[in-house]
């Protein structure tokens, strides 16, 4: 096996060394994070599901990176504005071996992933998985390269070091597929939906998060926690559209966004809160922040006009109507015909939301300022000083 990752690794320090070459921001942390390691889906997706699954094409990432970056964005995402603002590099997705750079973290999330799925292929779980082989496989490589030749430094540069993983961030941004997808096979009816995610998803949700958790401190030694909560999914302009389309009882709120979406965004975020801070009472000598995200995503909804957006239910380009279609995929009707164009408007900054489901970068970049400080933040602090246990 460490023949098979020294292989990966040679070939990454061959073809570029840090991904596309992006330099970080001149932030600096006030806890001196060595590594962000970051799990979630779509909106944290640095390009995992496009090196193993997805095919992302321009106008994705036109806005910062001038080519597809593997997010589902026109520019950079919440998490990028945390790697700026700690000071460290971009994170490479972990899937993405080509010109990766791993020795400031890794991203495990993937786009179309749950924090609680039966298929544990595609969940929180699995990402976990895929962290704990990478700990150990990095682990054991970089301590055979400690006395190699200075010939074979250039891969060890690329490593995390051991001691980094106990210093770390450790960030979860994940749940928006679950309480939007998990009900999607049962009566399109909104009474019976939220029914079911309060007596079903939510709890499996909540369960798994915990144990992971416990995983993640407790044997892999992680003790810098940011658990960010799931945004207003019910404000998304596809949700909005297939609610209103698919789901009897569907209504919206003097936002325009459906009611039920959001209020079952909001009791999952009640209970995530109050795990989080049961974990603080189990494992005191970790560091848990809790991240109201719902809060800061909100606020760009119902200001939108005052900051300088178009109608929050329109999007920059992808989605057709109740369909939703990836920026760049052409939306064909059910002959085979296009409906809708490929390209992206003519100014994304204008948008809230890039496709009908992921937010435009401007977005992103206002969401990263509302909770990089602190004030929404459980306790308070600031991401530079979430290693400080009140």
């Amino acid at each position: 096996m460490a023949i098979w990752v020294l292989g990966i690794l040679l070939f990454v320090v061959v073809s570029g060394g840090n991904k596309g070459g992006v330099a970080a921001s001149s932030g600096g942390s006030g806890c001196g994070f060595p590594a962000v390691y970051s799990f979630g889906d779509d909106n944290s997706d640095t390009g995992g599901n496009a090196a193993a699954l997805d095919n992302l094409v321009l106008p994705n990432g036109q806005t910062f990176f001038g080519k597809p970056s593997g997010r589902y964005c026109d520019g950079r995402l919440i998490i990028d504005f945390i790697a700026e603002n700690l000071g460290l590099p971009f994170l490479s997705a972990y899937l993405d071996s080509y010109g990766s750079n791993f020795s400031h973290g890794a991203n495990f999330a993937m786009g179309g992933e749950y924090i609680a799925k039966d298929d544990s292929g595609l969940s929180l779980g699995g990402q976990v998985f895929q962290f704990i082989q990478f700990k150990s496989r990095t682990t054991a490589l970089y301590n055979q390269l400690k006395d190699r030749s200075v010939e074979e430094s250039p891969l060890k540069s690329i490593l995390p070091r051991p001691e980094d993983f106990s210093k770390a961030l450790y960030i979860i941004d994940m749940g928006q597929n679950d309480l939007a997808n998990s009900t999607f096979y049962f009566p399109t009816n909104a009474t019976l939906l939220l029914q079911y995610a309060r007596s079903v998803t939510i709890p499996k949700m909540i369960s798994e998060f915990s144990r992971l958790i416990s995983i993640l401190h407790e044997y892999e030694g992680a003790m810098f926690f940011r658990i960010h909560n799931v945004g207003p999914i019910g404000c998304l302009p596809h949700t909005v559209k297939s609610c209103l389309k698919a789901i009897q009882g569907c209504e919206l709120d003097q936002n325009g966004c459906a009611k039920f979406r959001d209020e079952m965004v909001r009791e999952f975020n009640g209970l995530l809160k109050e795990e989080v801070s049961e974990a603080r009472g189990k494992y005191p000598k970790a560091t848990f922040t809790y991240v109201d995200l719902y809060a800061a995503k909100h606020n760009l909804i119902t200001q939108a006009k005052n900051l300088g957006f178009e109608d929050p239910m329109e999007f920059c380009c992808g989605s057709y109507d109740d369909v939703y279609v990836r920026c760049g995929q052409k939306p064909l009707n059910g002959n085979g015909t296009v409906i809708g164009s490929t390209s992206a408007c003519k100014d994304p900054s204008k948008y809230i939301s890039w496709d009908g489901i992921h937010f435009t970068e401007k977005a992103n970049q206002l969401v990263a300022e509302l909770i990089l400080n602190g004030s929404l933040s459980d306790p308070p602090i600031s991401l530079s000083e979430a290693c400080r246990n009140p």
